[in-house]
């Protein structure tokens, strides 16, 4: 195997500018994240949202009814946690209130109008 130096391998960024280098960085750093995040929105599951429920101070039990109904309404990949942020942000309550909320079955149709109407 040949051995690269640093000059070679700096040789096609020599030319760039401070600006243009930082523009390139941050182009291939979201090309290598694009890959990561991909998979979080597309295989999560109930264990992992019931996790991030916990983590966000909800009992198991509560967790597991915010993600019991996250399943019927078919919004798995929307994630529990960030359900449970956007309906307290969107109706100006605590987090936990938000959550608890949900577990009983309110407010899911302002849920479906974010996450499947459009918003």
């Amino acid at each position: 195997m040949e051995e690269v130096t640093y000059e070679e391998a700096r040789k096609h960024l020599a030319g760039l500018s401070d600006e243009e280098l930082k523009t390139r960085f941050w182009a291939l750093s979201e090309e290598i994240m694009e890959p990561m995040l991909e998979m979080g929105r597309e295989y999560t599951s109930p264990s992992i949202e019931r996790s991030v429920l916990l983590r966000m101070g909800f009992s198991s039990i509560e967790a597991t009814e915010i993600v019991n109904r996250v399943l019927t309404h078919e919004l798995m990949g929307k994630g529990a946690g960030h359900i449970v942020y956007r309906i307290a942000k969107e109706k100006n309550i605590e987090i936990r209130e938000a959550g608890l909320k949900l577990s009983q079955g309110e407010y899911w149709d302002d849920v479906l109008n974010i996450f499947k109407g459009g918003n």
